[in-house]
Formats: C-alpha cells, sequence, structure tokens
C-alpha cells in the first residue's frame, strides 16, 4: 500500500526522559485515556480515533487535546500539508538555534510518513509528531537544560507554556508564524544566531590561524611573536593587512579595541590575560554563543521597559530604558568561591534602604566573625553581639569559646555609619537568596579588572547616581530627594513608585546594539558546566566549509 499522506514530510521521535509532568498525572492519563478507546468503541469510532487515544494515553496533555478535538488529525490528513512542512521547516533549523536536532529524529519521522500502511501506523506517527512538536516547541522556547539540574547557583524561573494550551493554540495559527514566534524575539538572540553560523564557517576554515606562542608583547617590541600576533589580529578583523613587522601605534590601538571587546583593561600591552583572549579558537567562541542562546531561552520575554541589568562576568549594573542604556556603573560581584558566587534571578527592586544596617547574614557570622571572636572578644568592634531579645551584650560578659557554629545565640548587627559594610544605600528587590545591590566603603576594589570580591550582593561604583536614577520618573528633584533622606542619619526607606524588574545574568558572548560580539570571561565556570550539560543532551557543535 502506498503512503497515504503524500510527499510533504518532516520529524522524528525517540523516548526521552525529563518529561515535564508527573507520575500522578500519567496515572489519571492512562485512566482517562482507557476510559476514551471504551468511549469509541462504543460508539463505533473509527480504527484511527482508537488507535490514537491508545497511543496518546500516559500523556494527559495529548489526550486531553485529541478528546476536545474528537480525535481529528492534527498532522497526517492531506489537509494537514502545510502544517506540517512548517514543521519539518522548523526542525531543520533546529542545529541553527543551537538545540539537540538528533532529539526531534526529523528524518526517521519523514521516513515513517512515507511508509505509514494501516491506520493503525498512521494514529501512531500522529501522535508522535505531537510529541516531538510540544518538545521541540519547549526546547526553542524555554531551553533544552534545566537550570538548577546544572548549577544550584542557577536559580532562574524558566517560562513554561502549559502543554495543551501550546497544542490548542498551534492547531488554531498559521503554523510557519507560530513557529517562528517560539525562540526569544530579543534583537540579541538574533544577533547570536548569526554570530554562530559566522563562527561555524571561521571554525570549519581554522581561520583566525595559529596561537600566538608569546606570553606577552609590548609595544615597541619586534621579531618573529610580533607578526604572529599582527597576523591573528588581522584575521579576525582587528588590523588591516600590512607587512609592518613592529607593535607599533596601530597594533597598539588594535590590542587596546581587542581588550575593550573582551572585558579587558585597554592599556595596549598583550599581556598574559590579553593573549590567552587572543588565543582562544572560534569553536571556543562558537561554545560561549550556545550557551548565551540557551540562556536567553530562559529568560522572561518581557524584561521590562525599565529594569536593571546584572551581567555578572561583565561585573557591571546597568538601568534600561525601552531597551537603551541610561545608567550605567561598574560592579563587584561575589568571589568565585562555594556559597559565594552571585546566583542568577530575576525579582523585582521595590524601594531602597537609605543608611542601612548590616544584619550580618549566619554563615558569615559563624564562619568569619565566631573565629575571630574567639580569638579576641574586642575584634570587629563596628559590630553590635544582639541577643534573642534583640538587646546589644557586652562583649565581656560573653564566653565565646564555648559555642561553636550550630550553638553560637548571638547575632551580628552594624547600625549606619560612612563605615558600613553596606555603604551609605543598598536597593532591595526582597529575595529568599538575601541578594540585593548596595554601597560599600571599600572603593579601591573597582580599580581592579576582575572584580568578584563579595559573598554574593552586588557592590556598586556609583550608587548615589544609580539612586537618582532609579528616582528621576518620581521626583522632580532625585538629588534632593535622595539627600534628604540620607542627611536623616538614620535608617529609613525610600520606596519606588513604580517597581522595577532586576536580572542578574550571566553572559559571555554579548552583542552590541550595532550587532558586533563581544566576550567575557568565565569567571565562575557556569559557561563549561551548560555546554558540557547541551553536549550531553545531544547538541552538536558544528562546522560549515564556506
Amino acid at each position: 500500500m502506498a503512503s497515504m499522506f503524500g510527499k510533504t514530510a518532516l520529524g522524528a521521535r525517540a523516548d526521552r526522559p525529563g518529561r515535564p509532568w508527573r507520575r500522578t498525572a500519567v496515572a489519571a492519563g492512562v485512566l482517562l485515556a482507557l476510559a476514551a478507546r471504551a468511549a469509541l468503541a462504543q460508539d463505533g469510532a473509527s480504527a484511527f480515533a482508537q488507535a490514537v487515544a491508545d497511543a496518546a494515553a500516559g500523556d494527559p496533555a495529548i489526550s486531553a487535546f485529541y478528546r476536545q478535538t474528537g480525535y481529528a488529525p492534527l498532522w497526517t490528513d492531506a489537509a494537514d500539508a502545510d502544517r506540517r512542512a512548517a514543521f519539518f521547516a522548523a526542525l531543520a533549523g533546529a542545529d541553527d538555534q543551537g538545540l539537540p536536532a538528533a532529539r526531534y529524529d526529523r528524518d526517521g519521522l519523514m521516513a515513517r510518513l512515507q511508509s505509514a500502511q494501516t491506520e493503525r501506523d498512521r494514529a501512531r506517527l500522529e501522535v508522535d509528531l505531537t510529541r516531538d512538536f510540544l518538545l521541540y516547541a519547549h526546547d526553542v522556547h524555554s531551553g533544552v537544560l534545566v537550570p538548577g539540574q546544572v548549577d544550584e547557583d542557577l536559580k532562574r524561573v524558566v517560562p513554561q507554556v502549559d502543554r495543551l494550551q501550546e497544542l490548542t493554540a498551534f492547531a488554531a495559527a498559521d503554523p510557519a508564524a507560530y513557529l517562528a514566534a517560539l525562540p526569544p524575539q530579543t534583537p540579541e538572540y538574533a544577533e547570536l544566531l548569526k554570530a554562530k553560523l559566522t563562527l561555524e564557517h571561521l571554525a570549519a576554515d581554522d581561520a583566525w590561524g595559529a596561537p600566538v606562542a608569546a606570553r606577552t608583547l609590548k609595544p615597541g617590541q619586534t621579531g618573529p611573536d610580533v607578526v604572529a600576533l599582527r597576523d591573528r589580529l588581522t584575521r579576525m578583523g582587528y588590523l588591516p593587512p600590512t607587512s609592518a613587522a613592529s607593535f607599533d601605534e596601530e597594533m597598539t590601538a588594535a590590542v587596546m579595541q581587542f581588550q575593550a571587546d573582551h572585558g579587558i583593561t585597554p592599556d595596549g600591552v598583550a599581556g598574559p590575560a590579553t593573549m590567552a583572549e587572543i588565543n582562544l579558537q572560534p569553536d571556543d567562541r562558537l561554545k560561549a554563543v550556545i550557551v548565551a542562546l540557551e540562556r536567553w531561552r530562559w529568560m522572561p520575554a518581557d524584561l521590562g521597559a525599565r529594569h536593571v541589568w546584572v551581567n555578572l562576568p561583565d561585573f557591571s549594573a546597568k538601568l534600561i530604558d525601552d531597551g537603551k542604556v541610561t545608567f550605567e556603573t561598574p560592579a563587584v560581584v561575589g568571589k568565585n568561591a562555594k556559597d559565594m558566587r552571585t546566583p542568577e534571578f530575576s525579582d523585582v527592586m521595590r524601594y531602597m534602604d537609605v543608611n542601612p544596617t548590616w544584619n550580618v547574614p549566619r554563615s558569615i557570622v559563624t564562619k568569619e566573625y565566631l573565629p575571630a571572636l574567639q580569638q579576641d572578644p574586642t575584634a570587629d568592634g563596628q559590630l553590635e553581639l544582639i541577643d534573642s531579645r534583640g538587646q546589644v551584650v557586652d562583649r565581656s560578659t560573653v564566653d565565646f569559646s564555648q559555642y561553636d557554629a550550630d550553638t553560637f545565640p548571638y547575632e551580628l548587627k552594624q547600625p549606619p555609619s560612612d563605615g558600613n559594610a553596606l555603604g551609605l544605600v543598598k536597593f532591595m528587590f526582597p529575595n529568599k537568596y538575601n541578594i540585593y545591590l548596595h554601597d560599600t566603603p571599600t572603593k579601591y576594589l573597582f580599580k581592579r579588572e576582575v572584580r568578584a570580591f563579595s559573598h554574593g550582593c552586588i557592590r556598586l561604583a556609583k550608587p548615589f547616581d544609580f539612586a537618582y536614577a532609579l528616582l528621576g520618573p518620581q521626583s522632580s528633584d532625585p538629588q534632593g530627594t535622595f539627600k534628604a533622606a540620607l542627611d536623616r542619619k538614620v535608617e529609613n526607606v525610600l520606596n519606588l513608585e513604580a517597581p522595577v524588574p532586576v536580572h542578574l545574568v550571566y553572559f559571555t558572548a554579548v552583542p552590541t546594539p550595532t550587532g558586533k560580539m563581544t566576550y567575557r570571561r568565565d569567571i565562575y565556570g557556569r559557561d563549561a558546566e551548560i555546554f558540557a550539560a547541551l553536549a550531553k543532551a545531544g547538541v552538536a557543535l558544528r562546522v560549515k566549509a564556506n
């Protein structure tokens, strides 16, 4: 018997882990499917409908969808040709999106579409196409991975779409338009897709040439290592073709531009940090781009017309208004140590705490201050010892040696002051991780290139200017409003009339507004973890010859 579905064909499936429904729901779905099959049998329904009910058993969303459509085909009728074509075209581009293309078995589905002989064959294919559509739709919209399963500091709550609603909406929509709208619709995502394709071609051709052997090169030097650096910068687009063999002004300017594009202090000296970045290959950058695509799929679709954007490996905090940066400040982020790395999540800033009290987190009290107090009860005299009733305790009355991390009964607080660890203002987006943005008295740290020094919170180089920018929409005199609160010399709160979304993110591949790619170092090793997990899920590091 010839194929009953014509020549238009699409994708495939295999059993896969990580289905987004619970076992109890599966059991309920099986019972519903059995009941549906019995009802269909009594009604004398078609063999196709009964086989669809069987094939969908165990998946409540798919079972419910076909029940509500009367078991009408979504994919396998002659009238479904455009829908099939649109889906198979989307699957053909899965690699371009940085997705695990083999996971959707496009070729296998197409082969089955041509070879199906019976109504049961057709029904099983029908349901498998639906399963693969839901899997692809989830992956391209919400990501292949569950962030918290890759790294415990990935606290991001990923946007999800109800699977039954997804099917219902897709069935009623223009299929090509619906599929095109599933990936993130941000300019950054679109530029990353372009960068991915470019890097795949560069990697195939070894386009940047051999790494530079020298550890450090400086302006004024000559020799074969300088020539090697010149050639590599030329291949990377930072220098025009030239025969110059010296580290001249033009090369110095090129090195400075490269440094600026890679988060390195632009001093024009190709030192070890600069050389390490110069010597990375296109496939290294390709991995960063693929990870960035996945990270964008984890982000909320609506970032907020006004929002705060803290990119941890860039050590910066920005205020974004209608897609444009209206304020930016250098930042210090968490140390690269357990329990100190700044987590990634989104929340909403609601107020600023002026002249704040520092309530020292319990982990810091027991790990850092208790041992110091056991050595010297007068240590860290700026901190007050507080008992369970909230009263200040005289340290001379306490034998600190009798306590350990589990039994220490006191809290430590630092009253408002110029030397307070939080500085003179903190910006609050209340969250269970106790993370916020704040001022700091340790201003010298902002001169460092790699600024990972805190216990997890984000310290700002220009906190007062940040406060003025936040207060701008609600005050005709934001500086005066803030200064009045500051001059009170006691802790007080300034509420934001319009709460501002805050996104703590970690992007090492960052397109500029003009589409130019810039990169940052993987300071916590999270990109490496994510790419390893993506590779395990089937994402391929593809190269494409020109």
